[in-house]
């Protein structure tokens, strides 16, 4: 096969993998996260008929990652071991499940909970969307397919700010409050759709039927070369995987950055009421930053891919979550904190699509799974920290100010060592390469 003819065997062969997985995918990704960060919108009036202070409320909403990260490398490596299509309904049905009935809690013990429960339903969703891409796609690919995939996370909230408010509206129908009917209306269509994970995800190039059996070829053989490669660097263990020094690294990027994002995305409705705009308003305000922060991840994963080197990438996008979060402390007060936070949301999910292929450069298998859950769970579970931080700092001051330094001082952390990972970091074979194609 010349190259020309090799070079349109793996475009015509990738558009197809593009146009079956991602969407789909994304769908998943969209209902995960609006049924994460609803909560934030069932605040408004939530908290007073609960009863919950923003430091309880911050602490029982951050629950969800006690569950979530305890369990998250266990859920990632059973999804290794039973497959893809499997394992995420499962995941789907049961939190879309709990997260429905978030709407029968009582209390901040009732909450605390079912939090807590969700958090467990949800262990390994989105590590196992990731690992299933890497069955999918060659290492030059991930940056702009894990780009195009996490839109979904600023969309969600895009979308879920408009229409989680919008179920708050309901107040009184049927004698439920308004965040009631958030969470069921919200939650259950969650459980269908992983019901139809089941029929519609395919497990792996080889038993795609939608493929040409060339294209199958070609995509099972690139894949394999590339995991090759990087096990004759050297071949890891789960346990070696999760001690690593350089996923251990990565941790701390994402940690940092997930403690500022979760702990900004839990506050932003209740920061712009402060300000005195209405709920609704609020709600469609807050959609405003992650419009910024769904361009951001696109075109940080299609540069990730053509630079071949993510770490720079990862150093600007996470200083603009540190200089955004600053501004944003400084401007609390101000409508202006759009501006701020719209800067923040830049730097928060443009930094995603550069950073989650590279456990991928030095992991394959089992280990891969590991890595990238252990990541995942401990960054998330700096996230839960986020909101309890600005929780306890606004009780304590009557201000969100201090709270948001706080958010800025753990970006700034992942700031610092991105730059030590851009500057260090051994590259060489790990790097991102394009492959030859396969000569048949």
């Amino acid at each position: 096969m010349d190259a020309s003819t090799a070079s349109a065997l793996e475009r015509t062969t990738l558009r197809k993998v593009y146009l079956r997985v991602v969407p789909f995918c994304f769908v998943l990704y969209i209902l995960c996260y609006v049924d994460r960060i609803n909560v934030s919108f069932a605040a408004l009036t939530m908290n007073r008929d609960l009863g919950l202070s923003a430091y309880v409320y911050g602490l029982a909403a951050g629950a969800f990652f006690w569950g979530y990260c305890l369990l998250e490398v266990p859920s990632n490596i059973i999804l290794e071991k039973v497959g893809a299509r499997l394992w995420i309904a499962r995941i789907m049905i049961s939190w879309g499940l709990l997260s429905a009935a978030t709407a029968l809690v009582t209390g901040p013990t009732s909450f605390f909970i079912v939090r807590v429960l969700i958090g467990v339903a949800e262990a390994g969703l989105f590590p196992g969307l990731l690992l299933y891409f890497h069955r999918w796609f060659p290492q030059h690919h991930r940056g702009r397919v894990v780009g195009w995939f996490l839109t979904g996370l600023p969309l969600a909230t895009a979308i879920g700010a408009p229409v989680s408010t919008a179920f708050l509206q309901m107040d009184g129908i049927w004698g439920l409050h308004g965040w009631q009917w958030m969470f069921v209306g919200e939650g259950l269509p969650t459980a269908l759709v992983g019901v139809s994970v089941l029929f519609l995800l395919t497990e792996r190039p080889s038993e795609a039927r939608w493929l040409a059996p060339d294209q199958r070829a070609w995509l099972d053989e690139a894949l394999r070369r590339e995991t090759h490669a990087i096990d004759l660097v050297r071949s890891h263990s789960i346990l070696s995987a999760m001690v690593n020094p350089r996923v251990l690294i990565l941790t701390v990027i994402f940690a940092g950055i997930g403690m500022a994002g979760v702990g900004t995305v839990l506050f932003l409705p209740q920061i712009l009421k402060a300000i005195g705009v209405s709920n609704t308003q609020a709600g469609l305000l807050t959609s405003v930053p992650y419009v910024f922060g769904t361009i951001a991840i696109v075109v940080c994963g299609h540069l990730s891919d053509r630079v071949t080197d993510r770490y720079w990438t990862l150093v600007i996008t996470c200083g603009l979550a540190t200089i955004g979060m600053i501004l944003a402390a400084m401007l609390h007060d101000s409508l202006w904190v759009l501006a701020a936070f719209a800067v923040a949301t830049i730097g928060f999910y443009g930094m995603k699509s550069p950073f989650w292929p590279l456990p991928s450069t030095f992991l394959t298998g089992s280990a891969l799974a590991a890595g990238l859950a252990l990541i995942n769970s401990l960054g998330n579970f700096a996230g839960y920290l986020g909101p309890i931080a600005v929780g306890w700092a606004k009780d304590a001051t009557g201000s969100f100010e201090a709270g948001l330094y706080a958010l800025a001082a753990a970006a700034f952390v992942s700031t610092l060592t991105a730059l030590g990972c851009a500057l260090w970091m051994p590259r060489g074979a790990e790097s991102v390469v394009r492959l030859v194609p396969v000569r048949r």
